[in-house]
């Protein structure tokens, strides 16, 4: 069987014959080999347990009020901008100066 290689990029419908290709796959059983074994129910515990220990490590998630201005300005920078408001406390926590002005 010959390999077929082309990138699929979301906003471009797929043709039909990529949609042959998948329906095709669909009822094709999974075939392990040497490179790719299937795992063993200890070793899906332990990646669940990494997956899990993982989590723990995210950033906590928190109800914080800021002024419409504040919120329009963070949302002006784009996509994101969650992540960018959360670095910017960051910096701003551990800059000994920025809190004692805030006090």
């Amino acid at each position: 069987m010959a390999i077929t290689r082309k990138m699929i990029y979301k906003d471009e419908p797929l043709t039909e014959a990529q949609i042959k290709e998948l329906d095709a796959l669909e009822s094709r059983p999974v075939e392990f080999d040497a490179d790719c074994p299937e795992l063993t129910a200890d070793q899906l515990k332990q990646i669940a347990a990494q997956a899990r220990a993982k989590r723990v490590t995210r950033r906590q998630v928190v109800a914080l009020r800021v002024s419409a201005a504040t919120l329009e300005k963070a949302k002006a920078t784009g996509h994101g901008y969650t992540g960018f408001m959360s670095r910017l406390l960051d910096l701003a926590i551990n800059n000994p100066e920025m809190v004692k002005r805030c006090l």
